[in-house]
């Protein structure tokens, strides 16, 4: 994996570049997949071929796709399993809890999901709510 903003390569769990101090997955510049500079508003890199357009599947909610959170989500975010992928703990034991005892939690799973289809999730293991 390589910065997509300088082109410096990258380990899979690093949360932003060593060298620019940019967020893994922004930037524009360079390809994710060789390192080599892109052509801005290009689909796919000229060099290995690679689509620079897959934001769907490519995110940054706790290291999985945005696919996979959004169809656990669906699916199983009543009691807060998408929570516990992405790491924020603290969360999914609010979930659960709210799942037993008043039932807002598919209210709250429906938010997430709503925020995560448009792009507007952040995770933060540290949030309660």
């Amino acid at each position: 994996m390589f910065c997509k903003n300088c082109g410096e390569p990258m380990n899979d769990n690093q949360a932003i570049c060593l060298k620019c101090g940019v967020k893994k997955g922004e930037g524009n510049s360079f390809c994710p997949n060789c390192g080599k500079p892109t052509t801005p508003g290009s689909d796919v890199c000229l060099n290995c071929g690679v689509s620079l357009k897959n934001q769907f599947l490519d995110g940054n909610l706790g290291g999985q796709s945005k696919l996979v959170i959004a169809l656990l989500c669906f699916f199983l975010g009543s009691i807060g399993i998408h929570n516990f992928v992405m790491g924020e703990t603290k969360k999914g034991i609010v979930k659960i809890i709210g799942a037993f005892v008043c039932g807002i939690s598919a209210i709250l799973a429906l938010i997430d999901l709503v925020k995560i289809l448009i792009d507007k999730y952040t995770v933060d293991p540290n949030a309660w709510f």
